[in-house]
């Protein structure tokens, strides 16, 4: 029973659009269904990684972050940033490949940038620790190592679904699109980055403003 909440959890906690799923559906557009996966893969290992650290015990991990969460913010805030300017530059200077041109050269690039994108976001700190208390408040999975392992492969293999139909269903009209409307689409997903960036940064400094208040 647990496993199939765990894996629901870890679709629907996915899908909501967010600055993940518009970075994984850029590297998409950008490269291919290859690099897609990639940084779809790597978010759900990360999903699947910090799920068990909750679950196995080890809250003071997060919670000991509280204190740093608008820095956090600021630097999330600051990778939004770079990422919506970059997908902004990516625009103008886009070319479609071809034969000619000759094949997309494999990077590691998504991977670092979900990697960047996912420890500078203390939310996803807070879900899944909120995740775990629930799961073990509510009696729903057994205390222990093993249960734990598969409630949270269970999440990662759920989020890795949702990602493997996002990115699928991306890249199969990839081959339909023309090159004025991927740049259109590389537009419209840098200003949702950068708003993204401009929504944590607002979230960030009001954070500190309330800090200094209260010192």
């Amino acid at each position: 029973m647990f496993i199939l909440i765990g894996f629901l959890i870890g679709f629907f906690a996915a899908v909501p659009v967010g600055p993940v799923n518009i970075y994984i559906i850029s590297q998409t557009l950008k490269r291919d269904f290859f690099h897609g996966m990639i940084a779809g893969i790597s978010t759900a290992l990360l999903d699947l990684t910090f799920c068990l650290v909750s679950l196995v015990g080890f809250f003071h991990i997060s919670l000991n972050l509280s204190g740093y969460t608008h820095w956090l913010k600021v630097a999330a805030g600051a990778i939004l940033l770079f990422l919506g300017l970059k997908l902004l530059r990516d625009a103008s200077n886009f070319k479609l490949n071809t034969e000619k041109n000759g094949p997309i050269t494999k990077t590691a690039r998504p991977l670092v940038g979900v990697v960047l994108l996912y420890i500078s976001n203390p939310s996803l700190y807070a879900f899944w620790i909120g995740v775990a208390g629930a799961m073990t408040a509510h009696g729903l999975l057994r205390n222990g190592f093993w249960p734990a392992i598969f409630f949270a492969v269970s999440c990662g293999f759920g989020a890795l679904v949702w990602y493997f139909f996002l990115v699928r269903i991306v890249s199969r009209h990839q081959a339909k699109i023309r090159e004025k409307t991927f740049k259109k689409l590389f537009i419209i997903l840098g200003c949702l980055l950068i708003g993204f960036a401009l929504f944590t940064f607002i979230s960030a400094f009001t954070n500190i403003k309330l800090i200094g208040q209260i010192l």
